[in-house]
């Protein structure tokens, strides 16, 4: 089971920090221990007159200590690793448990005007997206944000089907990816953006094409002066002089060469923060269409994108060495360091910013995939849509169909197919499933474009452009009475099934805002302009005559319901779609249950 494999990670990640909290206290000691005893040691050391010996010590000393210091941030870096991936498999069982993911819920992405988020639970704190997602960074949750916004093609849809099968089946993988982003929970930017702006930056350049010879050409002009002034003839004045103005020039130039090195540090941090979940990216062996395709994207001729994140590093480390007075003075007069490292990071930036940028566009797809992936490897009882290609013959159906939002110990399934009608005329009582069945149809429908598996034993339908009528609310801010704002969205779900024929339209009790009569025939009228336009779909409504619309237009109208059973005064759901119109409706014992007789009334 799934949930066991967390719980034993858990076990075992908390048992490894726990020795790594030992072995880095341990390691602080021994770092005390020989500042405190080799200090000791060299003043003793310093009475018995022995100058190499003293050396030997000092060198022993400082050697040790760099060791030591090394050893700590490697344990360090051990540790936040095995933090990451223990937070990684205890969110799992949060999530199981209390719904609590300590990954982005996507409220930045609500929107009450896009044609079926709003309706359907897509964004916000008890939404699809809220309990899926396990993506870190933010270019990570605008793309599974995009997939859960718009149907892709269908082969798109088949690519990431088998992309998520193959990632889902390597958990190892899939969670050590999760883990090394994971720091990006408590990032603010939008690190490809931020990349962008700097890489644009004019302060990013530096040098000419002479300057660019000088400086290449530098090292062996000092060279052949100190060889001629060695075995041929004195011309020291001539290379101190040279490396004085060397070491002028480069101190004039002191300023710009330190604001180029902070802006560039900077990249080169958030670069480095990046380069292992890419890493782990570039070393799998992938087999599917779509991850190779990724991967191949993240190699720059022969080089791989992590080398080219490490080279920065390494050019940013060999110019920090400036830093120090003594070494960065004697580097810049001899070979004009400064200069030369700004340069080759300029160059490297010349190389490979553009791919740079890329690479996070792969991250981000990544993301998005493993998070489809982890829902598959959570939910193995769910299944894998048929995605149908478009025709007048291909229709929804599903069998044992729920909610993903439902606990599945509450939830109830149901059967539909579309195959013999157009619309699905659902009527019912109040609290009797309507409403909840077609967000289910609808939230599974989204799962299934976005390349998911759904809360279903099977589903199949073609790509519907899907849109929805449910949440109608009015607008103090706008002046938009509620029925202004029915009206709104209805001329939006014609026009668009106007529009394109292969619309799939959840309509939950329309004209809600105005009396029973203009109610009755107005929704009757919009029903029979969506049958003239062929649209598809289905309206849950309270109003039993609209079902004689079964009986007008045979094979494109089809009637069921949702109803309540009385056992013993006490009212029943099942939750259950049948055939048919309903025959029973509770908003009176509903009533009596407050105080209020409808009979005397």
């Amino acid at each position: 089971m799934i949930y066991q494999h967390y719980q034993d990670q858990v076990k075992k990640s908390t048992e490894e920090i726990h020795q790594l909290n030992k072995d880095i206290n341990k390691n602080s000691f021994a770092r005390l221990f020989v500042i405190i005893g080799g200090g000791a040691l060299l003043f003793y050391s310093f009475q018995w007159n022995n100058v190499p010996l003293v050396l030997v010590l000092m060198v022993g000393i400082v050697l040790l200590f760099v060791f030591l210091i090394r050893r700590q941030s490697r344990l360090e870096k051990k540790r936040a690793d095995a933090m990451a991936f223990l937070a990684v498999n205890e969110n799992e069982l949060a999530v199981k448990d209390t719904r609590q993911n300590m990954y982005d819920g996507g409220q930045v992405f609500e929107d009450n005007q896009h044609p079926y988020t709003a309706d359907l639970d897509i964004f916000g704190s008890f939404s699809l997206f809220a309990l899926v997602n396990r993506a870190a960074t933010q270019l990570g949750n605008m793309t599974l944000a995009a997939w859960f916004k718009s149907a892709a093609s269908k082969s798109i849809i088949e690519e990431r089907q088998e992309a998520v099968v193959e990632i889902a089946d390597d958990i190892e993988w899939s969670q050590q990816f999760q883990a090394r982003l994971a720091f990006n929970l408590t990032q603010k930017t939008e690190v490809k953006s931020f990349l962008a702006r700097y890489f644009q930056d004019s302060g990013l350049a530096f040098g000419g094409p002479s300057l660019k010879l000088y400086v290449a050409a530098v090292p062996y002009i000092m060279l052949v002066l100190l060889l001629l002034s060695i075995f041929v003839f004195p011309l020291w004045p001539y290379v101190g002089t040279l490396a004085l103005i060397h070491l002028l020039w480069t101190l004039r130039m002191a300023g710009k060469v330190s604001l180029f090195s902070s802006k560039i540090d900077k990249v080169g941090k958030v670069l480095g923060a990046y380069a292992e979940g890419l890493a782990l990216v570039e070393q799998k062996s992938f087999k599917s269409s779509m991850t190779v395709a990724l991967q191949e994207k993240l190699r720059v001729k022969d080089t791989l994108l992590s080398e080219a994140f490490r080279q920065l590093s390494s050019l940013i480390d060999n110019l920090d060495a400036r830093n120090n007075m003594l070494v960065g003075a004697l580097l810049n007069m001899f070979l004009l360091w400064d200069f030369k490292y700004v340069m080759k990071i300029v160059h490297w930036k010349s190389q490979y910013e553009a791919n740079i940028l890329v690479a996070f566009d792969v991250i981000a797809e990544f993301e998005a995939l493993n998070t489809l992936a982890v829902l598959k490897r959570n939910q193995p009882e769910w299944t894998t849509p048929q995605i149908l290609d478009q025709s007048i013959d291909a229709k929804l159906s599903c069998r044992h169909i729920a909610h993903p939002l439902i606990a599945a110990a509450s939830s109830v399934e149901n059967d539909y197919s579309s195959a013999d009608h157009d619309i699905a005329l659902i009527t019912g009582s109040n609290m009797a499933g309507k409403s909840t069945f077609l967000r289910t149809v609808g939230i599974n429908a989204v799962l299934a474009y976005a390349g998911a598996v759904c809360c279903a034993s099977s589903l199949s339908l073609p790509i519907y452009h899907l849109i929805s009528y449910m949440r109608i609310k009015d607008s103090l801010n706008e002046s938009t009475s509620t029925f202004k704002a029915e009206l709104d969205r209805m001329r939006f779900i014609l026009q668009t099934v106007e529009r394109d024929k292969q619309s799939l339209f959840l309509i939950d009790e329309m004209l809600r805002g105005t009396n029973s009569v203009d109610k009755y025939l107005g929704s009757r009228a919009i029903i029979r302009k969506l049958l003239a336009m062929e649209g598809q779909g289905m309206v849950a409504t309270h109003d039993l005559q609209l079902a004689t619309l079964e009986e007008e237009y045979p094979g494109k109208v089809q009637n069921y319901h949702f109803d309540i059973q009385v056992s013993e005064g006490e009212m029943l759901f099942d939750y259950k779609l049948k055939n048919g119109r309903c025959s029973i409706f509770n908003a009176s014992m509903l009533l009596k249950g407050i105080g209020i007789d409808v009979d005397q009334a």
